[in-house]
């Protein structure tokens, strides 16, 4: 029972992250300054997205995709370690430990890539494309 917790809320964040819809700009101080690339290709035509703003942003989003398959392919190995690790008894606190450093260091990654992938959306628009996918968001 126990074991099984401790990886519920290791998974917890990485599961939310995945599974999250956009947060309300009103409430995400980060957030709020970042379009997400669903709402970015669900507007394109009223934005006036070119033809290479879409090339951009879709080459963008399938790097991402890259890297996030390979980080939940290893996300999952290195949790299935930490899996065997919990249910040894005694169990091996310093092991325990460091494999959870190792799976917080991929979730770090898969976060830190997401972002990436934000920022180099919100550098391919416009100010005045900006502005009107924030005042879409805005109306939702």
């Amino acid at each position: 029972m126990r074991s099984s917790l401790l990886v519920l809320l290791l998974l917890l964040p990485v599961t939310l992250f995945a599974q999250q819809q956009a947060p309300s700009p009103d409430n995400d101080p980060i957030g709020r300054y970042l379009i997400p690339p669903e709402l970015v290709m669900s507007q394109s035509e009223q934005i006036g997205l070119s033809e290479k703003q879409r090339a951009t942003i879709k080459s963008e989003m399938q790097k991402m995709q890259v890297k996030f398959v390979d980080a939940q392919w290893d996300l999952q190995e290195q949790t299935g370690k930490m899996t065997q690790l919990l249910q040894q008894s005694p169990a091996d606190e310093t092991k325990i430990l460091e494999q959870a450093d190792k799976i917080m260091a991929l979730e770090r990654e898969i976060k830190r890539t997401h972002l990436a992938l934000l920022v180099r959306i919100k550098n391919a628009l416009t100010a005045e494309q900006i502005a009107r996918l924030e005042a879409m968001r805005r109306q939702r």
